[in-house]
């Protein structure tokens, strides 16, 4: 029964994913975060997913997603790799010219290059509808005019994916198209924003003045953008639930050890069950979020985008639940020394805030879910 869930080559790639973690304490500094990233792609798990025609696994999401939990779980996730290879390496892989796969796909692969993802604005956040970004023909080329915020690793990215949007020839309606913008392009400026998170991938506003874009720029259709675009975001939300589940899983692996170790009265603190029960609630909650998350990159890589749409959404959302949950009673279990250096922990209270909020809310899964599943009206 249990290889319906896992099959062996998942337990033994998990089991060597886990051990290469383990090798590399946790750090944010960006040079270490850089070195982690190369000798994880040296071994084939930044690129898992990507095409083996183009130097990828030939694997899927839910290989990769599994990479990523673990990275987590051993308390090194890895941010871009759902921005990388998950968004931008999927949607090249899916839609982009042979020349963009040729040109991109290979580094992506090997971990050489990174390719950033911008879609949320001040004013829209990630509805596409309301995207302000727009791009505008100019003989051949291509002029993005707009802003994006909280885009990760700009600055150590050599493009980024930017939304924007196109006018309907037929209808004079804005659709959604996709465009890959070098991080040299002229009118492509980035500006740092001061986070209270402290984590390795920086965040950044970008300005997009009128930067000029040769036509093979674009990636895939300009008439199928919308498809092309959540070809990319279905892949995000599974990722974001494996890396908020390899970070409560962290949590809470430094909880039940602690637990285990730390006496009062002569009895370990894990006997008593207003420790215990909480902890095993925790640990049933990522257990259920992460078969939610495989169903979820199963349907993907299966080739469901409508099932697999509702199933990311839903595992993202269990997911950033069990993760936040999971880090409050890891910190609430060791106490004083959960708010300690020496922990790491503390860190994590913030960080697993982030699962709740990004790259959707969790409002926002819960509109979709009543309006998609559940058929009920929209308020809005």
């Amino acid at each position: 029964m249990t290889n319906l869930i896992e099959s062996n080559e998942h337990k033994s790639l998990r089991e060597a994913v886990a051990a290469f973690a383990k090798t590399h304490p946790h750090t944010s500094n960006p040079e270490d975060g850089k070195r982690l990233w190369q000798d994880a792609a040296k071994l084939g798990y930044i690129g898992v997913n990507l095409p083996e025609a183009y130097g990828g696994g030939g694997a899927g999401i839910t290989e990769l997603s599994l990479v990523l939990e673990e990275m987590g779980a051993a308390g090194n996730p890895l941010l871009m790799m759902i921005v990388s290879p998950a968004i931008c390496g999927t949607v090249i892989a899916r839609f982009g010219t042979e020349a963009q796969k040729q040109d991109w796909l290979p580094s992506l692969a090997d971990g050489t290059r990174l390719m950033a993802f911008g879609i949320t604005e001040p004013d829209a956040g990630s509805n596409s509808h309301r995207i302000t970004t727009t791009a505008r023909r100019d003989g051949t080329d291509w002029i993005l005019t707009g802003r994006k915020v909280f885009v990760s690793g700009v600055d150590i990215a050599d493009a980024t994916l930017i939304v924007g949007r196109t006018e309907d020839a037929r209808t004079g309606s804005l659709k959604p198209c996709l465009f890959i913008v070098p991080r040299d392009a002229e009118g492509f400026g980035r500006r740092p924003i001061d986070m209270e998170l402290n984590a390795v991938e920086k965040q950044f506003e970008l300005t997009l003045d009128d930067v000029r874009l040769p036509a093979d720029a674009l990636v895939g259709d300009e008439d199928a953008g919308l498809l092309q675009l959540f070809a990319g975001l279905n892949p995000e939300r599974v990722m974001t639930a494996a890396f908020a589940i390899g970070m409560g899983r962290h949590a809470l692996a430094k909880a039940v050890e602690y637990a285990r170790e730390r006496t009062v009265w002569k009895t370990p603190i894990g006997a008593h069950q207003a420790i215990a029960h909480p902890l095993a609630q925790a640990h049933i909650d990522l257990e259920l979020a992460r078969l939610m998350m495989q169903k979820a990159a199963h349907l993907y890589d299966a080739g469901d985008d409508v099932g697999a749409g509702e199933a990311a959404n839903m595992a993202k959302y269990a997911a950033g639940e069990a993760c936040v949950k999971a880090v409050d009673q890891a910190v609430h279990t060791l106490g004083g020394n959960g708010l300690t250096r020496e922990y790491g922990l503390a860190r994590l209270i913030t960080a697993s805030r982030v699962a709740r909020i990004a790259p959707v809310s969790r409002e926002m899964i819960l509109n979709y879910v009543s309006h998609q599943t559940l058929g009920l009206p929209k308020s809005y």
